[in-house]
């Protein structure tokens, strides 16, 4: 494999984390407060369960 492809998997492969982790924070930060108590979680977790769901934590 040479560099150039290696850098572009990886380029793709950060893409597709950071595709992930935007959707789950706009699915997250669309709920209400309620919404959100029920699946446990408080607004100030968002963005942590956000990055974790990317594959980032």
């Amino acid at each position: 494999m040479s560099r150039v492809h290696g850098a572009t998997e990886a380029l793709k492969g950060r893409f597709a984390k950071y595709r992930v982790y935007r959707r789950t924070y706009a699915e997250l930060s669309a709920l209400t407060n309620r919404e959100l108590a029920d699946l446990g979680l408080h607004r100030s977790e968002v963005r942590r369960v956000a990055l974790e769901a990317a594959g980032e934590l």
